[in-house]
């Protein structure tokens, strides 16, 4: 089967799934469709019991799609991009002090209490797991998810600077998290296991720095581009570009895609619009880019639910994943309340807005990408079990309360 005939089938399924969702189930898009997924995935697991050769082809078919590679490599590029192009530099700048600490000090606060905690809870479940992994997996699940986070707080109805500070927050703290992931991969995967702070430093930066002065060189060169000439079909064609070529690049530069793609995104969405597109090149763009962002966010939720069938399920899982998911929400609130004591310098962040923040920082495909991104030494299996339940719920649970919560504290 190529790889045409994959996708075809795959779009197919989406299709099915959000006519389902939209006629019957009702729910968010993107959250609707990953319930669907799942309820899916079940329905294929009852069946397997059965048939055991009909749940060994499907998990052979399923194999065939890497969800790591296909979110990291391919959907995260345009997604970003999508997202970033939205979003208004006199918007950000408001909020940019909350954006940048939480995008830094959240993540990296995050990252050592949950692999601190991880480290003194799984031997209690049986698990041994050196401290380096339990660090890895405390970075694959401190980034909140852009791509969950915005699409649904477009449904939420929070307020706008709100919206503003979790979804610059997700934007930027996706691509840092991977930084800081692939920092400590590079640590856990060397033969001693030791700790040499420069070769990290060295890495962060390389990586961080040089997206985001990649991000900054296509943005402007699209933008220069798109301000010469006055078609909204090449013009698209340009933003098509920028992300292509950008992210391909960024990957043989070994710098950080993600977050050259929000840079790009930014400069087009801002710089591009108000100086170098008319209203109806602007118009085309925006439209483009919103069926982009909303196809493959129905791909990727789809591929979400569709994971379920190879998580390990036990009772021992399935009580530690509880744990993680408590865990996981305190250790959120608490990575974003040291920041706050900063930030309170400048501006007053009530506690009632860190609570939002802490239930509206939503985990999802990415997380999942980078657990499946691990080796099997690395305690693959363990942490792609514990990130997809910790993943469900912030979805399901925390992405369909979300805007409730916002308005009862409001």
């Amino acid at each position: 089967m190529g790889v045409f005939d994959l996708f075809s089938i795959l779009i197919v399924i989406v299709a099915v799934f959000a006519y389902v969702n939209h006629r019957y189930v009702k729910l968010p898009n993107a959250i609707g469709l990953m319930f669907v997924s799942i309820l899916f995935s079940i329905t294929l697991i009852v069946a397997g019991y059965f048939s055991p050769a009909f749940k060994a082809q499907t998990m052979e078919w399923l194999g065939l799609f890497n969800f790591s590679e296909l979110l990291l490599d391919v959907l995260l590029s345009f997604m970003l991009f999508a997202g970033a192009i939205h979003i208004r530099f006199e918007d950000l700048k408001q909020e940019k002090l909350s954006i940048i600490l939480f995008s830094t000090m959240s993540v990296m606060i995050s990252t050592f209490v949950l692999g601190g905690v991880f480290y003194y809870l799984l031997p209690l479940f049986g698990f041994s797991v050196p401290f380096i992994q339990c660090l890895l997996f405390g970075s694959l699940l401190s980034p909140t998810d852009p791509i969950a986070v915005l699409s649904i707080l477009k449904k939420a109805g929070v307020s706008k600077s709100l919206e503003t500070k979790i979804a610059g927050e997700s934007l930027f703290n996706d691509g840092v998290a991977v930084v800081v992931f692939l920092s400590i991969l590079h640590i856990a995967q060397s033969s001693t296991g030791e700790f040499h702070a420069m070769d990290i430093i060295t890495l962060f930066a390389q990586e961080a720095i040089g997206g985001l002065i990649l991000g900054l060189v296509f943005g402007y060169l699209g933008y220069k581009l798109i301000s010469s000439i006055d078609n909204y079909t090449v013009e698209v064609i340009i933003t098509l570009a920028v992300v292509m070529g950008g992210y391909t690049l960024a990957h043989f530069l070994h710098v950080s895609g993600p977050l050259a793609m929000v840079v790009a995104g930014l400069i087009t969405g801002n710089q591009g619009k108000e100086l170098g597109m008319s209203n109806i090149t602007a118009d085309y763009i925006d439209k483009f880019w919103e069926i982009i962002d909303e196809i493959l966010n129905a791909l990727l939720f789809v591929l979400i639910g569709l994971e379920f069938l190879i998580v390990n399920i036990n009772p021992t899982m399935i009580m530690l994943s509880v744990l993680a998911i408590v865990i996981s929400l305190v250790t959120r609130y608490f990575s974003l309340y040291v920041p706050s004591l900063l930030i309170r310098f400048k501006e007053k962040i009530p506690s009632k807005t860190l609570v939002v923040l802490s239930w509206g920082g939503l985990r999802g495909g990415i997380s999942i990408a980078l657990a499946l991104s691990l080796s099997a030494d690395l305690n693959k299996s363990l942490f792609v079990t514990i990130t997809y339940f910790v993943v469900c719920f912030s979805i399901l649970v925390q992405g369909l309360t979300v805007g409730k919560l916002s308005k009862k504290l409001a």
